[in-house]
């Protein structure tokens, strides 16, 4: 097992800046800051499921005034077209030309607020960036930033006038969470803090976008063991084959659960992962990649209990 380095240490050191930067706007919450952070660095989605008003989208800004991003928000309406998301080619009268005219989506953090108020074909327009970090107009590609990270922030299905996200575009975003109501203590700190002006206004950058992407690729090498691995397709079979649910894990979502697994033990100041980094992450990562049977949404069963009872069942690696 490879020694924790000078260079490990540095990763958990900005880690815990990044997050306590971005909790100066969000308090109370430092679960959520620490799987927002590392979605982020494990190059991922966020999909944040709650509430109106209890901070999605200020969670969102505030982690990129942190890394330093460019910040783009798109509000999701009914209305909305897949060209206001994506941009499109315009004709140039004066230069006798096409042009391009980019979308929000180019940016290094994107803000789709509300996703689920907009229409399956609008949301599908976000598809190609996500997967694949490019979008293509009118048959030609374009390369989107890196890092490159969209916040899908939705309202609860049971609010009036939203549409359900397709399991496709559910399995590209690598986590979701919910923020939650703040404790008592924490809004009376909410109430101080935003007393005169957001803390959003006096916020400033930790890392910039190049250190971030430097970040990203030091997660990227930390060491998963054999037995590491071959737990993960354990986990991912026995989705699977679970009586309870129509789809479990794709390959994305294995690939996606590592990621964030080697990211939280950099952020450990480790090099490699440990089972506990896979166990602690489960939750967040494949909860909404997983399709219930009929019979298990009629008894309520919630998928977040499944992951549970898989975690429980899947038998830790030794070696």
């Amino acid at each position: 097992m490879a020694m924790d380095t000078a260079e490990d240490n540095l990763f958990a050191e900005q880690f815990r800046a990044i997050a306590s930067n971005v909790g100066k706007a969000i308090m109370g919450k430092p679960d959520v800051l620490d799987l927002a952070v590392t979605c982020l660095l494990a190059e991922g989605h966020l999909l944040i499921e709650d509430a109106p008003g209890v901070g999605k989208t200020s969670l969102a800004k505030a982690l990129a005034i942190t890394v330093q991003a460019e910040f783009g928000r798109i509000q999701f309406t009914p209305d909305l077209l897949p060209s206001d998301v994506v941009g499109a080619t315009i004709w140039n009268r004066a230069a006798n030309t096409l042009d391009f005219q980019p979308g929000p989506v180019f940016s290094g953090i994107v803000v789709a607020d509300e996703i689920n108020r907009a229409s399956p074909k609008t949301q599908s327009a976000l598809l190609e960036a996500m997967a694949e970090r490019q979008v293509t107009v009118d048959g030609t590609t374009h390369a989107l930033p890196r890092p490159f990270m969209v916040i899908a922030t939705q309202n609860p299905l049971e609010h009036e006038g939203t549409y359900p996200l397709p399991e496709s575009q559910l399995d590209r975003f690598l986590m979701r969470i919910e923020v939650g109501y703040p404790s008592k203590q924490a809004e009376l700190e909410i109430l101080d803090a935003h007393g005169a002006a957001s803390p959003l206004d006096t916020l400033r950058p930790v890392v910039d976008s190049r250190a971030a992407t430097a970040l990203a690729d030091h997660a990227g090498a930390v060491f998963t063991a054999p037995g590491i691995k071959r737990y993960l397709v354990l986990i991912a079979n026995a989705t699977r084959n679970h009586p309870s649910l129509v789809l479990g894990m794709s390959t994305r979502a294995t690939l996606a659960l590592q990621r964030a697994s080697r990211v939280r033990a950099a952020s450990q100041g480790r090099d490699y992962v440990l089972p506990d980094d896979v166990k602690q992450l489960a939750g967040p990562v494949l909860a909404h990649r997983l399709l219930l049977t009929p019979q298990a949404r009629a008894q309520g069963t919630p998928p977040a209990q499944i992951v549970d009872d898989i975690m429980s069942s899947v038998p830790v690696p030794v070696d």
